[in-house]
C-alpha cells in the first residue's frame, strides 16, 4: 500500500492525516478501498458525499430509479435540474465534482439476486441504503454468503437505526437475521412514502453510516458489529442495544438452511432510500 500522496491529496485530506487514529496509513487505506452503495436516495446521498469527500478510492452506486421532485426534501446529492434522470448517474455527477480523485462506478439497475452475486464480490464493503425489506434481506444474506461487511442504516418518520454485520467471520458476530429472522408481512410496516420521514433524519443516519464505513476501512475506533444504534430524533435520544448471534439462525447458525441466494431469485424489489 503506497503512502505517496500528491500535494493536492495532502491538502485535501490534511485533517484526516492529522488524526492519530487515521493518519497517512489510514488515508492510504481509504484511497485503496472499494465501497458499494446500494440506493442513491435519502441515506445514500449523505453517505456517498462523505465517502467521496473522505477519499474512498472507488465508490459503486446501485440505483435503477429516476429522480422525482418529492425526493429533493432529503436526497441532497441531487438537484432540481436533474429531475427525471437516473439517481445513480445524478449522484455520480455530484461526487465527481466534489472529488475528481475518486472513481465512481454507476450501476443503474435493480439490486436483485443476480446483481448481488455479480456486484458484491467486486467491492470490499457494502452499504445498505434501500427502502424495502426484500432488498435488505437480500443484501444481508448475500454479504454473509459472499464474505463482505455490510453497514446498514434505516429511517422512518423521526427514527433511525444503524448496525454493521460481519457474520461471515463467525462467532460472536451476528447476522441481520439474528435480529430479524424473516421480513414482516406485507403492509405491516409502512414505507416512507406512506408514513413520511423528516429529511434531516436521513442526513444524520447516512452520515453515521459513512462514519462506520470509514472506521471499518481504517480500523479506527470500535465498530458496530454486534450492536444496534437507535435514534429518536423527536426526543434527541440514542440507544445502543447489544445484538447476540442466534444459534438457531437460518443464515449463520450451525444448522443454517440458507446456503445460497436461490430464495431471492423471484424477488424484484425497488431500490430507493430507507424503510
Amino acid at each position: 500500500m503506497s503512502l505517496d500522496f500528491t500535494e493536492a491529496e495532502l491538502h485535501r485530506y490534511s485533517r484526516h492525516i492529522l488524526l492519530r487514529e487515521i493518519g497517512a496509513e489510514g488515508q492510504a487505506k481509504l484511497r485503496a478501498a472499494r465501497v458499494l452503495v446500494v440506493g442513491a436516495g435519502g441515506l445514500g446521498a449523505p453517505l456517498s458525499l462523505y465517502l467521496a469527500a473522505a477519499g474512498v478510492g472507488t465508490i459503486g452506486l446501485v440505483d435503477h430509479d429516476v429522480l422525482e421532485l418529492s425526493n429533493l426534501q432529503r436526497q441532497v446529492v441531487h438537484d432540481t435540474a436533474r429531475i427525471g434522470r437516473n439517481k445513480a448517474d445524478s449522484a455520480a455527477e455530484t461526487l465527481r465534482a466534489l472529488n475528481p480523485e475518486v472513481r465512481v462506478e454507476i450501476h443503474a439497475r435493480r439490486m436483485d439476486a443476480e446483481a448481488a452475486a455479480e456486484l458484491i464480490p467486486r467491492y470490499d464493503l457494502v452499504c445498505d441504503g434501500t427502502d424495502n425489506f426484500e432488498t435488505r434481506f437480500l443484501l444481508g444474506d448475500a454479504c454473509h454468503l459472499l464474505g463482505r461487511p455490510l453497514v446498514s442504516a434505516a429511517v422512518l418518520r423521526f427514527e433511525g437505526q444503524l448496525s454493521t454485520y460481519k457474520s461471515y467471520l463467525g462467532a460472536p458476530h451476528p447476522c441481520h437475521r439474528c435480529l430479524h429472522p424473516e421480513p414482516p408481512p406485507p403492509g405491516l410496516v409502512p414505507s416512507c412514502s406512506e408514513a413520511g420521514v423528516m429529511g434531516a433524519v436521513t442526513g444524520v443516519m447516512g452520515t453515521l453510516q459513512a462514519t462506520e464505513v470509514i472506521k471499518e476501512i481504517t480500523g479506527a475506533g470500535t465498530g458496530m458489529s454486534g450492536r444496534l444504534l437507535i435514534w429518536d430524533a423527536l426526543d434527541a435520544r440514542f440507544r445502543d442495544i447489544r445484538l447476540r448471534r442466534d444459534p438457531a439462525c437460518a443464515l449463520c447458525g450451525p444448522e443454517a438452511t440458507i446456503r445460497d441466494l436461490s430464495i431471492h431469485r423471484e424477488v424484484r424489489p425497488l431500490v430507493c432510500e430507507a424503510p
